[in-house]
C-alpha cells in the first residue's frame, strides 16, 4: 500500500505505541510506517498518523486515568466501523471508551456514537444500518 491516501487525520500522542495500537485495532487498520516518533495507519483511502508529542512537552500534558476526554477540541475525526457494540468492548480493552447504546443517535444510513482514545481525544464511530 501506498503511504498516500486520499484523506486522514494526525492525532498528537504522549504515549505513541499505546495510542497507535488503539486506532489500529479498533479500526482495523493495517501499519503502513513506523518511525521512532510516529505511526501511519490505514487503508488505501483513509490514514490515521499517530505523532508523537515531544517528551518535555509530553510532560506537562495530564493524563488522567481514566483519561478525561477533551470536548473543547475544534476537530472530532469520524471513523466506520463494523459494529458498535464490538467497538465498544474493544475500545475499553484498548483503554478508550465509547459511550453506551443509550448516547447512539442516527442518522440517514447510520447509527453513531462518541468517545475517546486512551488519552481523551474525541471520536466518532459509525455503523452502517439499513
Amino acid at each position: 500500500m501506498s503511504s498516500l491516501a486520499d484523506t486522514g487525520v494526525v492525532v498528537f500522542a504522549a504515549d505513541l505505541p499505546r495510542v497507535a495500537r488503539f486506532y489500529q485495532e479498533l479500526l482495523s487498520l493495517r501499519a503502513v510506517e513506523r518511525g521512532p516518533a510516529h505511526a501511519v495507519l490505514g487503508t488505501p483511502c483513509c490514514q490515521v498518523v499517530v505523532h508523537a508529542i515531544p517528551a518535555e512537552i509530553a510532560a506537562s500534558i495530564p493524563i488522567t486515568s481514566p483519561p478525561l476526554r477533551r470536548e473543547e477540541a475544534s476537530i472530532k475525526p469520524f471513523f466506520l466501523v463494523s459494529s458498535l457494540a464490538a467497538a465498544r468492548a474493544l475500545a475499553a480493552r484498548l483503554g478508550g471508551v465509547v459511550d453506551p447504546p443509550a448516547r447512539e443517535w442516527a442518522a440517514a444510513g447510520f447509527r453513531a456514537c462518541d468517545g475517546h482514545d486512551p488519552e481523551g481525544n474525541v471520536i466518532q464511530l459509525r455503523e452502517a444500518v439499513g
